[in-house]
Formats: structure tokens, sequence, C-alpha cells
């Protein structure tokens, strides 16, 4: 009986991806929902491929142009509701949460208290509402299984070893585009250079995160929720060959490390299909052919945004949820060609600095932080843009 997959964010490139899976084992896998934002175009070709029992998109108007062009049975749906439909409606056996930023959480949790597993690439949930996620996940006994590389290289290394026999968990980074620019020319990163990684294919959000390295700082907060290590115990190494993935240090002194081409089917297939395994036609990993594996400490000057998400995991509470949301916004505005790439760490800094801590005691009080982040970011925004244009 194949599996049932419904994807949030299935026009991504996350999507994109899960859904090459999909095609390339028709019977191990079947879509039962698809969601997207605003790419309806696309989503009416996904289900045309696919006929899923539900389609969404964020615009009502969007959910308009899909009616009669959408398989005979497959239900249009939009918004909010429409979300948690594709999460929870459908009899999906697996949700793959990935859409971008804060819009994730709710149809994740949809999914986790409907007792669904949820292949988490949305990394955004766990950063703004980790306690919350997880504990909800136990007591819904819905699995979180990690489509990001590191933390699906860290579960495999884990091997469900116990905490007490870890003695930190090392996630890489490969520096991105910028690793060896001089300090003084980072003020004049383009959106364009920001967006030229030089490993993964990512979407834009997402690579700029890269480029500054709060990916990687988003990552750090993850990987304390996934793995319930404590902030102290969670590394970065930066590794410009993105091969290894991820590290696991045990108690003894040996390191188990995941290897493998940097190609996000690779772990999106490892969700999908957990706890097997199945074949994949990506490029093979030839050591000989790779040479060199390299591997260096992060610059804490070059990427401020790695010591900021680490701070905002240590002050816990809604700090995360602050950090994420400023972060959203500041990198909406550098794409747009507003601020400069060093206006983003600037902003997130000064919105951490700014907010009154809290604790995360529900989704109200994370969503609140994220509602004042945003406003104190587009205030920092708009200044940073008006001296910019009288410069």
């Amino acid at each position: 009986m194949p599996r049932r997959i419904s994807i949030l964010g299935s026009t991504g490139s996350i999507g994109e991806n899960a859904l090459r899976i999909v095609a390339e084992h028709p019977d191990r896998f079947q879509v039962a929902g698809l969601a997207a934002g605003k790419g309806w175009e696309r989503l009416a070709e996904q289900a045309r491929l696919f006929r899923p029992a539900a389609v969404s998109v964020a615009d009502p108007r969007d959910a308009a142009h899909l009616e009669g062009i959408v398989p005979k049975g497959t239900a249009v749906l939009s918004g909010a509701e429409g979300l948690r439909e594709v999460a929870a409606g459908v009899g999906a056996g697996v949700v793959v949460s990935a859409l971008v930023g804060a819009a994730g959480l709710d149809p994740t949790l949809a999914a986790i208290d409907a007792g669904v597993a949820v292949a988490l690439a949305n990394k955004e949930v766990l950063v703004m509402a980790g306690e919350i996620v997880t504990r909800r996940a136990r007591a819904r006994g819905a699995a979180l299984l990690p489509v990001d590389s590191e933390h699906a290289g860290i579960a495999q290394a884990l091997q469900g070893r116990p905490a007490e026999e870890v003695r930190r968990l090392v996630l890489t980074a490969s520096g991105g585009p910028f690793r060896g620019l001089p300090l003084d020319a980072m003020a004049r990163i383009t959106p364009e250079e920001a967006l030229r990684h030089p490993t993964w294919k990512m979407g834009p959000k997402v690579t700029v995160d890269s480029a500054t390295m709060m990916n990687k700082g988003l990552e750090v907060i993850e990987a304390h929720w996934l793995f319930g290590l404590a902030p102290e115990r969670v590394d970065v190494v930066v590794h410009p060959q993105s091969i290894v993935h991820a590290m696991v240090e045990f108690v003894d002194g040996s390191f188990i490390a995941q290897m493998s081409q940097p190609d996000m089917r690779i772990p999106i297939a490892q969700a999908l299909s957990y706890p097997e395994r199945i074949p994949l036609s990506v490029r093979r990993l030839d050591l000989a052919e790779v040479g060199t594996l390299t591997f260096e400490e992060p610059d804490s000057d070059r990427f401020p945004c790695l010591c900021l998400a680490k701070a905002a995991l240590r002050e816990g509470g809604t700090a995360a949820a602050v950090l994420n949301a400023a972060n959203e916004e500041a990198v909406a505005s550098f794409l747009a060609g507003e601020v400069g790439f060093m206006d983003i760490p600037a902003v997130v800094g000064a919105a951490l600095d700014a907010h009154a801590g809290a604790p995360a005691s529900g989704v109200e009080a994370v969503l609140a932080a994220d509602h004042w982040a945003r406003e104190f970011a587009r205030t920092c925004l708009n200044g940073q843009a008006a001296r910019a244009r009288r410069r």
C-alpha cells in the first residue's frame, strides 16, 4: 500500500524534490494533498501529474484560477483553513512541512494534532515554538522527521543512542559565497551575489540565510529541540565541500560522521520512507574524486547572525521567535534591494536587544512576539532604507 504524502510548499525547492522522489517511486508513494503560496500555475501542473485529493493556495483569487483546471475530484482550497486541511484532513501518513517562515507553524501543528508524521523542512517552526511543537508531538505520538541535511545526518549518526552517551553534535556549514570576502566588502554585497550559493540549490530566503549564516544559527536551535541536547553541546564548523553534513562526538572520544553528495533528495527520501531506505538516482559520492575535506571555525565578525541565534537560544522563551521574525523581514527587505547585506544582522540584533523577554507559554505568546518583532524590524528597515536613499 503506497504511503500517502501531503506537501506544504509543493512549488518550492523542497516540494519539487519531494515530488521527484514520488515520481521515481510511484509504487511506494501517493500524493494526498499539495499546498503552495502564490505559484498557482505550477500547482495546477502538479495537480494534473499527481491527482491529489486537495490543493490549496494562499489567496482565494488564485484558488478561483485553479477551479476547473485541476483534475476532477481534486478539491480547491485556500488560506489558513486550506493549509490545515491539506496537512490534517486528506488522510496523509506523512506531511512534508516545507513552507518558508512562520507560515508553517499552524498547519504543522494541525498535522501533529492529527497524529501525522511530519517531515520537517521548515526549520522556523522549531525555532519559533520548539518547546510547544516537540511537547505536542510527544503527546500525540507524531514523529518529527528531519529533512535538513544536517539534522538528517545527526539522526543517522545517533542511531537512537541515548543523550548521556553523546558529548556534542557538530553541524557543518559551507560558509556560503562570502567565506573569503574581505570584511570591508561585506556591506556592498548585492542580492544577486548572495543568491549564488557555491554548493546547494535552495529558495531565495534560505540561500540568503546561508550567506549570512543565520541558516546555521536556526539549525543550532532546531537541533537543540530535535535531539534534546543543551545549547553548549551543539557546535558548528565550516566545511566548504559540503560532503560531511553532520557529526556526533560521543563521550568515549569517537566521532561518527554522515556524508553524501549535497543533494536534498537524499534527506527528503529518508524522511518519506522512514524507517526504510529507498534507492535514488543521485550522483554517487566518490571520495577519491573529492580528494580533500577541510574544516575551520566560523568567523563571528563575518557571520554575526550565528552568534545572534545562539544568544537567542540561550535566552529562551520567545527570543528565538523574535530572532526569526526580524530576520524574515530583514531578508525580504534585502532581496527587494531596500537595505544592505549587513543591515540584516544589525536589525536582528536591535530587535533582540529591544525585546522584553517572555516565556513561550503557548502559541499565542509566540505569535505575539513574532508580530512585535516584525513591526519593530520594519521600523528599523524603513529607517535604513531612507538613509540609503539620501546617500
